[in-house]
């Protein structure tokens, strides 16, 4: 009688323990543990991202206009005598520029604009001398591996719309697309120096809401 009680006690132990397996695997889904409190498992975090995905519209666009830019960019041809268009810089002037050995994997790490923003003096002096006014911004942003060369830089105003403001809208989205692997890097490089306007008129409004409320310091 003795061993049966101890098989009976067993039974019961890996029973209990059979439960706690398979709860704990039906509730991984909803909740993570970790020493700050419960946060949600990857899963989630992918599952919110495509629900995200699917009630806009802008990606889609954006993709489709990505994937006809061209395969590389234009050299720089003149250096006086640059005429801004618009929104847009003197292409012969400002074809836009890359560090080469920029990844995703490189740029999407925080801190990595700061690492690499390097513009002196004396190239601020030549790039206004040649354009005459306006503010100094990269064609290609840091964040999307833009280089800090005269072929990257331009004088660009806030107005007329669509001005320095809604571009930094652009450049947003797109590193953010790009860092979570929706957008390709180089055909957003290319599409920004080529026409950054294009994709900014693909935005949905709920897109351009969020990322001005997210950073309102200099999108409004």
């Amino acid at each position: 009688m003795p061993g049966l009680r101890r098989a009976e006690v067993l039974l019961v132990l890996l029973l209990a323990l059979f439960c706690a397996g398979v709860w704990s695997v039906i509730l991984a889904p909803y909740f993570y543990g970790s020493a700050e409190g419960v946060v949600q498992t990857p899963a989630a975090v992918k599952a919110a991202r495509t629900e995200s995905v699917k009630q806009s519209s802008s990606l889609a666009r954006v993709s489709a206009l990505l994937a006809g830019t061209p395969a590389a960019l234009a050299p720089r041809s003149k250096t006086a005598n640059c005429i801004v268009a618009g929104a847009l810089p003197d292409r012969a002037c400002t074809p836009g520029s890359v560090f080469a050995a920029a990844t995703p994997a490189q740029i999407c790490v925080s801190g990595y604009t700061k690492r690499v923003r390097s513009v002196s003096t004396k190239l601020r002096k030549q790039l206004f001398a040649a354009y005459g006014a306006y503010e100094l911004d990269h064609l290609i942003p840091l964040a999307l591996g833009g280089d800090n060369s005269a072929a990257n830089l331009f004088p660009e105003a806030a107005d007329p719309k669509p001005g320095f403001k809604e571009k930094d809208v652009v450049e947003v989205y797109l590193y953010e697309e790009m860092c979570a692997g929706a957008v390709d890097l180089v055909a957003a490089q290319t599409q920004i120096a080529e026409d950054w306007t294009a994709v900014y008129a693909l935005l949905d409004k709920s897109d351009v809401s969020r990322i001005r409320q997210k950073y309102t310091n200099w999108a409004n």
